[in-house]
């Protein structure tokens, strides 16, 4: 069944399908690309592993040190002071339910375009999940990645498939948009090319950024969503009774929605 939706599908935004569509969407853009990169690079699925606790917005300090531990059992006489304190009779009590701040590890995939032979990176390219997007630690850690990549010779690529949460900083006057391609290269920069596209349009391809004596292929990124979405069947598992994920529609774009899906 073909997307009914002329771009992005909102409905993949909703935990439920991001994470694998994220998934299934990487590998095919370095799938499609393999090819074309040939002979001179090569590209990579990468991940980058870190801990968060779930209460804050600090990373984890990963183990606790030896001493703090044996500190905390290195008072033996507490028992026989509570028994002093209450006439030699130990009372026992009861111990109060809590919940304690628990890691929580979080993957983020992206991908790499490496030279070949040198393996040095000539592109990084990122597809934004809701953890590199929404205010926290995960954010944090993405922005200072960011940061690191635009001080260095590599070229980025950020595709931003999501509506929610606050776009990712960009210097200026941006026309606001649902989604966003930023195609930095590096020998350009502060200066990166926006593609900005609504939910109602086709998502534009964009040139990925090489060495600069190579040709720059477009990344056809709208056939790749379209595959991903056939081969993984998300219109016939999608419940479109349920309205769209947040964040809510403006009502124009709402209208334009009920519209579409009246087609089912």
């Amino acid at each position: 069944m073909p997307s009914l939706f002329p771009g992005m599908n909102p409905y993949l935004e909703q935990p439920a399908f991001w994470a694998s569509f994220h998934t299934r969407l990487l590998v095919a853009i370095a799938d499609e690309l393999a090819p074309r990169l040939r002979p001179n690079y090569y590209i990579e699925v990468e991940t980058q592993t870190y801990q968060i606790q779930d209460d804050c917005e600090d990373e984890l300090l990963v183990g606790i040190p030896d001493a703090a531990v044996l500190s905390a059992r290195s008072s033996p006489d507490m028992g026989e002071d509570a028994a002093l304190e209450t006439g030699g009779i130990l009372t026992q009590k009861r111990p109060q339910s809590i919940a304690l701040p628990m890691p929580v590890t979080v993957k983020s995939r992206y991908l790499e375009v490496r030279e070949m032979g040198s393996d040095a990176v000539i592109t990084v390219l990122e597809v934004l999940s809701p953890t590199n997007k929404q205010k926290g630690a995960g954010r944090t850690i993405y922005e200072r990645k960011r940061s690191r990549i635009l001080g260095s010779a590599s070229h980025l690529v950020e595709i931003d498939l999501l509506r929610g949460h606050s776009p990712m900083a960009m210097l200026g006057t941006v026309e606001p948009t649902d989604y966003r391609i930023v195609v930095s290269r590096s020998q350009q920069r502060p200066q990166a090319d926006l593609y900005g596209f609504s939910l109602r349009e086709p998502i534009p391809g964009f040139p990925l950024p090489l060495k600069p004596e190579d040709e720059e292929p477009i990344v056809d990124l709208q056939a790749i969503v379209t595959g991903v979405g056939d081969r993984a069947r998300y219109d016939d598992r999608i419940d479109y009774r349920q309205p769209v994920p947040p964040p809510q529609l403006s009502p124009s774009d709402r209208l334009w929605v009920e519209e579409l899906l009246q087609k089912l």
